[in-house]
């Protein structure tokens, strides 16, 4: 074509470019940039596929980098797959990739992998962190031990070892003290958040934004002494705060106030006030503005039911179910986790398909904590068969330790500090909003979340 005097044009190039090799895609890739036509679509994506399709490390690692950006981890992991001896860069990538975008389990398995690759490509700093995060999410506490075994320093998803890493550290900077009074502020340890916040501040370390993100979970509102302009956390914090003290007509007024535009975690928590404290007329108002506005998530339409529902008004609060699934809305399903000997097991709602789901339904029926649900084991919630699945699974006085991906509702709440008192056990619980400690028949949060 070309001999024939014939220009090429972009389907030309994009044609030509699913045949060649690496050498002859270079070449067309100067031909095409010569003639303007590289910045096309189609031939820029004929020349990212024949760089994928490459047995190339860099551009392998590169479009690794791209794919997992993109949220595209099939596309990614295809990729990796068919790279012949990926390096560290390679496979940290590919973590990363896996760990960014919440999938942790996956994350650990590839590192799991990488141990027992035989390339030459071993964990780096970026891989052990990248890793460790993902055994964060998790709340897998033996995976996190195991990645420890790889550092100097241990840093998990447990109160007591975090505490053990900073009482230990000769030097602690302001993202050390930030970690640890966060870290108390999570757990509902008000005081000692607030206590570390003092000696931060007797040791000549000047606060952040994030110090006072803890703080304020702790229920201060020193930030506004310290010279730093409050944020939206700051603002969130304090909404949550006057909302859940019962305040809401004031949390509200405050959200309407502030120098920035209230995010979905402000609307949030304005939403649980109002169906915590029964002000269905203002949940109403808000979730009627949030829809009008296009920023009305899956979490709007179950608040909006769940206060209908307090409110006495069932067919209203279906109609709203009916209204997600009409417009395409679907709520998030609820997952939950728990780790036993190094492995992790994962519970959906109504889950059956654990090989021993007839011994943990067994063991929470005895236990008188499947009384919603009656004999249909298809509404047990996914952090009920996880606790199920610890207590059968571990010896007696084990604490129990679980990740739950949504807020906790609550009957299982009720059933947690049943649980703890009828079994002497210690039960630790991460939702999406904090975690809660169960023991002897009580919670850490005081029914407070």
């Amino acid at each position: 074509m070309a001999a024939a005097g014939v220009q090429p044009n972009a389907f030309t190039f994009s044609a030509a470019l699913a045949a060649c090799s690496l050498a002859a895609g270079k070449a067309l890739h100067s031909q095409a940039l010569r003639l303007g036509l590289a910045g096309d679509p189609y031939v820029g994506t004929a020349l990212l596929r024949a760089s994928a399709c490459t047995p190339n490390l860099v551009s392998s690692t590169a479009m690794i980098n791209c794919y997992a950006k993109a949220g595209d981890l099939y596309a990614a992991r295809a990729v990796f797959d068919r790279t012949p001896a990926p390096d560290a860069v390679c496979w940290n990538a590919m973590i990363d990739g896996y760990t960014q975008h919440g999938r942790p389990a996956e994350s650990v398995a590839l590192f799991r992998r990488m141990l027992r690759s035989s390339g030459a490509a071993m964990p780096d700093e970026v891989t052990l962190l990248t890793v460790l995060s993902a055994c964060a999410q998790l709340g897998a506490m033996e995976s996190g031990r195991w990645v420890h075994s790889y550092m100097s320093t241990r840093k998990c998803g447990s109160l007591e070892d975090a505490c053990a890493v900073f009482d230990g550290m000769p030097q602690k900077d302001v993202v050390a003290w930030n970690a640890m009074i966060v870290g108390h502020a999570m757990h509902g340890n008000s005081r000692e958040a607030l206590a570390l916040f003092s000696e931060m501040l007797a040791a000549g370390l000047r606060p952040t934004d994030i110090t006072f993100v803890g703080v304020l979970n702790a229920c201060s509102h020193a930030g506004l002494r310290h010279g730093l302009l409050p944020k939206i956390e700051h603002y969130g914090c304090v909404v949550d705060l006057l909302g859940r003290a019962g305040l809401v007509e004031e949390a509200y007024e405050l959200a309407q106030a502030m120098p920035v535009k209230p995010d979905a975690v402000v609307w949030g928590s304005l939403l649980g006030a109002c169906r915590l404290h029964g002000k269905a007329a203002l949940g109403e108002k808000i979730a009627a503005f949030l829809v009008a506005a296009g920023e009305a998530n899956s979490g709007t339409y179950v608040l909006l039911s769940h206060i209908r529902a307090a409110a006495g008004d069932w067919e209203a609060a279906a109609r709203v179910r009916i209204l997600m699934k009409d417009g395409g809305v679907r709520k998030e399903p609820g997952a939950a986790a728990m780790e036993v000997d190094g492995r992790l097991h994962e519970f959906l709602v109504g889950d059956v398909g654990h090989p021993r789901s007839a011994e943990i339904y067994a063991e929470l029926q005895a236990l008188g904590v499947l009384h919603e649900e009656g004999a249909a084991a298809g509404g047990v919630h996914s952090e009920k068969l996880a606790v199920g699945l610890g207590l059968i699974s571990t010896a007696a006085g084990t604490t129990i330790k679980v990740v739950k991906n949504l807020r906790v509702c609550a009957d299982c709440h009720g059933a947690m500090k049943l649980i703890s008192r009828l079994t002497g056990r210690k039960i630790v619980m991460r939702d999406r909003i904090r975690f809660h400690h169960f023991s002897d028949g009580s919670c850490s949060c005081g029914d407070f979340w």
